[in-house]
């Protein structure tokens, strides 16, 4: 990995999170294609994009990014949760992901309280 960001295992974990929600909307109906699959795949991909962009500027800018990151891993819980309440996934899927969402959120917290 050449960025230092790469390293990072909250970057890591992001990265995967949003490669994990691009491949569980695939299944979603094409209706959804410019509402919920579209606002899904942007607040996940936000996630590891803000700790990317935010790695390279001062602390307090970074802290700024990492806090965006965090807002972007609440946006994906109601949508997770109105893909359940649409039929989209199942409730142990959904579960899984908010548990994904609750541990990126830990890690970012932690990475923030550590600037």
């Amino acid at each position: 990995m050449g960025f230092d960001f790469e390293r990072l295992k909250v970057y890591q974990k992001a990265i995967n999170f949003a490669n994990d929600i691009y491949n569980l909307t695939k299944e979603f109906p094409k209706q959804e294609q410019f509402g919920m699959i579209d606002q899904l795949r942007r607040a996940s991909l936000s996630v590891s994009l803000n700790i990317a962009e935010g790695s390279g500027r001062s602390k307090k800018e970074f802290k700024h990014f990492i806090t965006v990151a965090r807002t972007s891993v609440h946006e994906c819980v109601p949508l997770l949760r109105l893909s359940s309440l649409q039929g989209y996934i199942n409730k142990d899927t959904r579960e899984r992901f908010y548990q994904r969402c609750e541990e990126l959120t830990k890690m970012l917290c932690g990475l923030i309280n550590s600037l």
